[in-house]
């Protein structure tokens, strides 16, 4: 099994930054997709960034040019910088993993982390 501890979420100003990390351990070995999503309340969980173990790259359209996904020692940390932060960027976020390398919009993983809350206030 993986487990998956997110960190960084807070309270910050509208057009501020924020960094996520997330710590993978356990089973690691069989990951080969990483990525944040996030949930506002009343709404569905949707993709924000994801990255496979390649380095490919997919991000939603509303965060492009703002925000961007990395990690460190692939996939045992992973990070998602957020700036200029909009009030709808609000959200708990959470980090996940999959076996399955396959970058979609559509898409959700096998393995999720508890979520980091995020607010920006106008």
């Amino acid at each position: 099994q993986v487990q998956l501890v997110e960190s960084g979420g807070g309270l910050v100003q509208a057009g501020g930054s924020l960094r996520l990390s997330c710590a993978a351990s356990g089973s690691i070995s069989s990951i080969n997709i990483m990525g944040w999503y996030r949930q506002a309340p009343g709404k569905q969980r949707e993709l924000v960034a994801s990255i496979t173990s390649s380095g490919n790259t997919l991000y939603a359209d509303s965060v492009k040019g703002r925000f961007t996904i990395a990690t460190n020692d692939f996939p045992r940390t992973l990070y998602l910088d957020m700036k200029s932060l909009k009030p709808q960027a609000s959200a708990v976020y959470y980090c996940g993993v999959d076996p399955r390398p396959i970058l979609s919009h559509n898409r959700s993983f096998d393995c999720w982390g508890q979520g980091t809350k995020v607010t920006a206030s106008s």
